[in-house]
């Protein structure tokens, strides 16, 4: 990596492997402030449904924000030994039958709170493998989905696809359902690497299913990749940089590999032996961003990359770059209807999460609940926070006045402790803070969430940080 590439202003250090080094700890990626694992069991369905109502009067009202609805499938054929998502392994597609009916029952719930028709601009599908139903389950889960909500015209709706199972034909099937959006795991294209996860789908594989998505039409084709594997080292993880660039996805998404063995049962099964050090992951990294810039990507933040055309890099150069569960987003703030287990939701000042076990999501249904099992009520203290840390996260900058006049705070007096807290990161060159705003440089948005930390209240205890990923 050249330090010209990425150095900052005059007097801004560039990013070399010791501020990499240096800045390699754990933290959250601010999907959401407070992060879920602030969410107590205290909130429950009552609470739930009160926000709905809420909603759905300001709905009435012709002031409600606009709505996602995000539907998870947790259901996949095979194990990934990474993997940290809610999902459950089979080989029964006949699994599926009974979980659709419970979600449809859960959409039930929400039209009896919000009334039916309400517009919805983005739709997600993720898991679990979510191309795990077949052609009749997704049609009728979206059949279910147009029932309960007004999907209004050029929504974004997203499915995650599994190159392992998905052939050109269910591609075109997906299309004519309404999908316009595809993100493919990859992972990492180095055999030896997919032999250690248990996910071998050979670069030609990917090349051929992408040709596909864009000889049909989809609108946009996102790639996720993950460095810190086992078997992974910065040579063969730049050859996979150097071939995902070959395949030109509208976005990509790098993320670093969290070992939390204690926490994620599969990743037992990952050779501790065979991990990358801080300096293999360190020049992962490296190579991504080098190898991603160089092929003509722009930077969006948070790990993820566009295109120049692509509606976020245009947003991001518009300032118009927004943060939710699903990560960056063209949209505004957006209310998010979480269907199907261990989803989670925002609606007003609100956060909610379901029941993460089949048995316990049926059960709630069951006897006509929403199966919110935690959540958390956001404070006045808390949305301001959120406002600073959402504004770091998407635009780079803070202005006290922004805050004054959104929030009546005076930012330097109510935090003056955060403001201390940045200064060692001023003196690396990654924040500047001015007279009226607070800045983050050209270097320091590799690592924006470490200047958000500073703002987090709920983060300041050293054992809070070890349940997050590492910056780096």
């Amino acid at each position: 990596m050249t330090p010209e590439l990425h150095a900052g202003p005059a007097g801004t250090p560039p990013l070399t492997e010791a501020l990499l080094r240096r800045l390699d700890t754990p933290g959250p990626r601010y999907t959401s402030y407070p992060t879920a694992d602030r969410f107590t069991e205290a909130f429950g369905p009552a609470d739930y449904r009160r926000h709905l109502a809420l909603r759905a009067r300001a709905a009435d009202a012709g002031v409600a924000p606009p709505l996602s609805v995000y539907v998870h499938i947790p259901f996949c054929a095979q194990l990934c030994y990474y993997c940290a998502c809610n999902k459950v392994i089979t080989r029964h597609p006949e699994r599926a039958r009974p979980y659709l009916d419970d979600l449809r029952s859960e959409l039930d719930l929400h039209v009896q709170a919000l009334g039916a028709g309400q517009g919805v601009s983005q739709v997600h599908f993720g898991g679990g493998t979510p191309t795990f139903l077949t052609d009749a389950e997704l049609e009728e889960l979206m059949a279910a989905l147009h029932g309960a909500f007004r999907i209004v015209p050029g929504a974004e709706i997203g499915i995650e696809v599994d190159p392992r199972t998905a052939t050109g034909t269910r591609l075109r099937f997906l299309a004519g359902l309404g999908f316009n959006r595809l993100s493919f795991g990859v992972q990492d294209f180095d055999p030896e690497v997919q032999q250690a996860v248990h996910r071998v789908q050979p670069f030609e594989m990917v090349r051929d299913l992408m040709q596909e998505a864009r000889a049909i039409g989809f609108e946009s084709i996102n790639v996720d990749l993950i460095y810190g594997l086992p078997r992974q080292t910065p040579a063969s993880f730049a050859r996979t940089v150097q071939q995902v660039g070959e395949l030109r996805p509208d976005r990509i998404a790098l993320y670093a590999y969290a070992h939390l063995p204690e926490r994620f049962k599969p990743q037992r099964r990952i050779v501790p032996a065979e991990l990358p050090g801080a300096g293999g992951r360190i020049g992962m990294l490296e190579a991504g961003i080098a190898g991603f810039l160089g092929q003509g990507y722009d930077y969006i933040g948070m790990d993820h990359f566009a295109l120049p055309d692509d509606p976020l890099a245009v947003a991001r150069r518009q300032g118009r770059l927004h943060r939710n569960f699903q990560g960056y987003s063209t949209h505004p703030d957006c209310d998010l209807i979480g269907l199907g287990v261990s989803a989670i939701g925002r609606v007003g000042t609100s956060y909610s999460q379901n029941a993460k076990t089949l048995p316990e999501y049926h059960e709630a249904l069951a006897r006509g609940e929403f199966p919110v099992v935690r959540g958390l009520a956001l404070t006045r203290d808390d949305l301001v926070r959120r406002s600073i840390i959402m504004a770091l996260m998407c635009q780079g900058r803070v202005d006290d006045e922004a805050i004054e006049v959104a929030w009546g705070v005076n930012l330097r007096r109510a935090y003056a402790a955060e403001l201390a807290r940045l200064q060692p990161l001023a003196a690396m060159g990654l924040v500047e803070v001015g007279p009226a705003s607070i800045e983050v440089t050209p270097t320091g948005r590799w690592f924006v969430r470490a200047v958000a930390m500073a703002f987090d209240g709920h983060l300041q205890e050293a054992a809070a940080r070890e349940r997050f990923s590492r910056i780096v």
